[in-house]
């Protein structure tokens, strides 16, 4: 893959996909709006970042396009695929987290992205990466069955060993090993893909872009009008404290950003705007907040539910 219209046909879909985003989510919300930030990379490259907060349905959602480059690879990308030490590189993607405000509503992830090294050269290196996990707080059957029949679906059309192997791929990424605990239920995940040469390969980045809304809006439209109390306020909080975590010690997207120079702002627009922590603290037995660890987060085949 060597061409420039195949760049510019990746990066057009994912300023669309960013701009259909950013359009459900405040109609979703029906108050706030997103902020605009764009923004360049004095090492090469640049981005448009978009940040909706103190909305009536979300406290803060990010979605953000950037197309960087540069030199040489950071370490927490060349650390796994030495050739590719000391080649120029490029890199396009479109990220977001979405906070809603009412504990029930769940936390949600995506990613889509395209990298590529040696452009310049008769055999450049690419992959596409991606997908999207849902974090609730507190957990329905119904949400978590429809969130995975959507990824399922999405891409049913390139082969039935997809999904399945996504999912664990998921489920094992978002796993944090300092608290031995999942992050939430989990949903697709993956990286360095291009085994299906790059045209198909990029129809599953796009299906997997696609199927972010309709995964996600329904189960906001049903939770986040539910009463709620400070005792729920309070759990949510402590929970997103994990997924703070998650994205400061393990996170790969982060660390890459990070590591390479990126627009700190940007890559940290993740972070939710309150979170808590407690020492040691357990839930009661045979508490919601108790549910969400046995029955949600562990691993569970959703999709056929």
């Amino acid at each position: 893959m060597s061409s420039a219209p195949e760049l510019s046909t990746v990066r057009h879909y994912l300023l669309n996909l960013q701009d259909a985003i950013c359009g459900a989510l405040e109609a979703e919300d029906g108050a706030a709006r997103f902020r605009t930030d764009d923004w360049t990379r004095p090492a090469g490259g640049g981005g448009r970042t978009r940040i909706l907060t103190d909305g009536a349905v979300f406290e803060k959602a990010g979605v953000a396009f950037s197309h960087v480059s540069g030199l040489a690879l950071p370490p927490s990308a060349s650390a796994h695929r030495p050739e590719l030490a000391g080649k120029p590189w490029e890199a396009f993607g479109v990220s977001l987290v979405i906070h809603p405000r009412n504990p029930y509503a769940p936390t949600s992830h995506a990613n889509v992205r395209f990298f590529i090294a040696g452009a310049d050269t008769a055999a450049p290196v690419w992959w596409f990466g991606g997908g999207f996990d849902l974090t609730p707080y507190y957990g329905f059957e119904e949400d978590c069955m429809h969130w995975h029949r959507t990824a399922q679906a999405a891409l049913a059309p390139f082969g039935d060993t997809l999904y399945p192997r996504f999912k664990k791929w998921c489920d094992d990424y978002f796993f944090l090993k300092h608290r031995q605990e999942p992050r939430g239920i989990g949903g697709l995940f993956f990286d360095d893909f291009n085994e299906l040469g790059f045209e198909r390969s990029f129809a599953l980045l796009r299906a997997v872009g696609d199927a972010f809304l309709p995964a996600y809006r329904p189960i906001v439209a049903r939770r986040k009008a539910t009463p709620f109390t400070d005792r729920e306020r309070q759990f949510q909080l402590y929970r997103r404290g994990r997924y703070v975590e998650f994205n400061l010690v393990w996170d790969r997207g982060t660390l890459f950003g990070l590591q390479s120079g990126g627009r700190t702002e940007s890559i940290l627009m993740s972070l939710p705007p309150l979170v808590r922590w407690d020492y040691d603290w357990q839930p009661a037995p045979g508490s919601p907040e108790a549910r969400l660890y046995e029955v949600f987060l562990p691993p569970r085949a959703w999709a056929a539910s």
